[in-house]
């Protein structure tokens, strides 16, 4: 249903340093970089950085929330690692949700202008 999602970054080449090593651990490079935005994803862009040098800190409570799709439960642990390693807060560490679903393996952080990123992926029944 979603094609593509974009978010709104103070410092494009900033956050263009986070980004990059901590997409990678779920398959997505940098495939387009203009002045403005930065695209990232696996065959083309699917989540995009656009600059906005004069944009206000979202505050705690402002509802920014995007959740990606892990292929498997290490690969949220890698994401999750190189966020925090990279400067990204420490929202969620990795681990089953059980209060969405006993299946919801997931983690969140803060990227450096406060957008909260999860990934999750679906585990698999233990039969």
């Amino acid at each position: 249903m979603i094609d593509h999602v974009s978010i709104a970054v103070s410092d494009l080449a900033r956050s263009a340093r986070f980004y990059e090593p901590i997409l990678a651990a779920l398959g997505l490079e940098k495939i387009v970089d203009r002045d403005e935005t930065i695209g990232f994803g696996k065959s083309y862009p699917e989540f995009w950085l656009n600059s906005r040098p004069d944009m206000a800190k979202p505050t705690a409570d402002c509802g920014i929330h995007i959740c990606l799709r892990a292929s498997r439960p290490d690969l949220v642990d890698a994401f999750w690692k190189a966020a925090v390693d990279h400067g990204g807060l420490d929202d969620g560490r990795p681990g089953v949700r059980p209060e969405y679903n006993t299946h919801y393996y997931a983690a969140f952080i803060k990227d450096p202008d406060g957008n909260r990123i999860e990934v999750v992926n679906f585990l698999p029944d233990p039969d």
